[in-house]
């Protein structure tokens, strides 16, 4: 019977390559992407159908695109220091 390869026991025993320079913009790019937009049109979906419930259109749908927004920046601002903390 051939013997499985070994894989390691805990995540820590792993070791990291650090990414090249073209990957991490690559990579930031991509998740600064989904984390603009993802949070932005939930709130926006979510205030319309707020306002289809309580028929109140449009200002649970303004309500929710401006925290979507802040949400969406804190979101940003946190990804974009970590990626700092990462390339040093």
């Amino acid at each position: 019977m051939p013997q499985s390869p070994q894989h390691p026991k805990h995540a820590s025993q792993t070791t990291k390559r650090p990414l090249s320079a073209p990957m991490l913009i690559l990579a930031t790019a991509l998740d600064t992407t989904w984390r603009l937009f993802a949070p932005t049109l939930g709130s926006v979906f979510l205030g319309i159908w707020i306002d289809s419930i309580f028929n109140i259109a449009p200002i649970a749908t303004i309500i929710c695109l401006i925290l979507g927004t802040i949400l969406s920046i804190v979101l940003v601002i946190r990804q974009l220091s970590s990626v700092r903390k990462y390339s040093r």
